[in-house]
C-alpha cells in the first residue's frame, strides 16, 4: 500500500503528484492487472515461455552481426538443381 505524508506547507497538486509515483514505483496498478482475473495453469505456462521467446528474441536481435543473412539480398541456399532430363 502506498502511503504520504503531506507537510504543512504542499500542495495538494504536488502530494497527489508524489503519491501517483509511489504507486508507480511500487507497481500496484501492474499487480491488480495482473490479479483482475483467472488464468489456468495451462494457459500460464503458454503465457510465460512466450514472454521468454519475445524477451530473448529481442535481447538477440541487437548482437547478431550485420552479415547474417538478414538484409544482405542473397539467396537462401535450396537443394541443387536435378540432373533428370
Amino acid at each position: 500500500m502506498a502511503f504520504i505524508t503531506i507537510n504543512s506547507n504542499e500542495s495538494i497538486e504536488s502530494a497527489l503528484r508524489r503519491f501517483k509515483r509511489k504507486v508507480i514505483s511500487e507497481e500496484i496498478i501492474k499487480d491488480l492487472k495482473k490479479h483482475a482475473h483467472f488464468i489456468p495453469p495451462g494457459q500460464k505456462a503458454k503465457l510465460k515461455s512466450a514472454n521468454a521467446r519475445k524477451r530473448n528474441r529481442r535481447r538477440f536481435r541487437s548482437q547478431r552481426p550485420m552479415g547474417a543473412g538478414q538484409g544482405q539480398g542473397g539467396q537462401r541456399p535450396g537443394p541443387a538443381p536435378s540432373q533428370n532430363r
